[in-house]
């Protein structure tokens, strides 16, 4: 497995993959990488000739007094992951490379982006959506491969992708979880012992909750007063948000109508952890 560091070189690589007509999946991370991830590039090995892995810890969608000096920086490690994975190419490109000093072009998706993770972090997806299309342009692949767990950002990237008329496929792929059902996310390695025994809750209430709509349950109210109630019986927890939002347009719902997006996202500590469920159907 190869490590490109540069943009040119990155591109010229690509390009000999499509003129010898090698499909080409692409796996974006900032690193750091877990099951998650693997699952990913695993999947994306399977389905395509040439699996390309970025690693890149990406400064524009982090604000004010987030944690990017914080962030791990594991690359030694994630190149090794990756191999083990199936991954052809790591993309490990720095900053300066990606932004020049001048550097002023910013992509916005609306109306997707401007609830749930959008309300509390104004400017994080126009950094998410600005890298992605960057990368997109530098790798370009056939698909790209997204975990649900940032289930708004799958729908934002899918959607820059259909608007910006981009012939790539974004593949999603289900939400890997740890034993005890936290989903597994590189922020889970900040929780102290104590947080870390409190954090099931999160996948404990969005479970309650779809047996709530199984069992007749319908109205957004009182699905959603009940998460609240269970994250609230740990002490350690302190909501950001529960919203219970139409999947395609993430409006706020008040009768469950599948297709129906819950999500969550609370603070333990310093640590903001986010979750969600997708009820495809009423009767589960």
């Amino acid at each position: 497995m190869k490590t490109i560091t540069t943009i040119q070189e990155m591109q010229t690589y690509a390009s000999e993959c499509r003129r010898c007509g090698k499909s080409i999946g692409f796996v974006p991370t900032m690193g750091a990488l877990h099951e998650g991830h693997l699952s990913l590039i695993r999947k994306s090995a399977a389905e395509n000739d040439i699996t390309i892995v970025s690693i890149f810890v990406n400064p524009t969608q982090f604000g004010a007094n987030e944690d990017l000096d914080k962030y791990p920086r594991t690359l030694e490690r994630d190149t090794e992951l990756s191999k083990t994975a199936g991954a052809d190419i790591i993309f490990a490109p720095t900053a300066s490379a990606m932004y020049n000093m001048d550097y002023a072009t910013y992509i916005n998706v609306e109306s997707l982006t401007q609830g749930l993770c959008g309300k509390s972090r104004p400017t994080h997806f126009r950094g998410v959506t600005t890298v992605v299309a960057k990368l997109f342009n530098i790798v370009p692949p056939q698909r790209a491969y997204f975990g649900q767990k940032d289930a708004q950002q799958l729908a934002i990237i899918s959607k820059m992708t259909t608007d910006l008329n981009m012939p790539i496929e974004i593949v999603s792929c289900p939400i890997v979880r740890e034993p005890d059902g936290l989903a597994m996310s590189s922020r889970n390695a900040y929780l102290t012992p104590d947080e870390r025994a409190q954090v099931p809750i999160l996948c404990e209430a969005l479970t309650i909750a779809k047996n709530l709509i199984s069992s007749g349950e319908t109205k957004s109210a009182i699905i959603k007063e009940k998460i609240i109630s269970i994250l609230n019986s740990k002490n350690l927890a302190i909501i950001d948000y529960v919203e219970i939002v139409d999947f395609h347009t993430f409006r706020e719902i008040e009768t469950i109508t599948p297709p129906t997006l819950i999500a969550l996202a609370v603070k333990f500590g310093n640590t903001r952890l986010i979750d969600n469920i997708i009820i495809n159907e009423v009767n589960l």
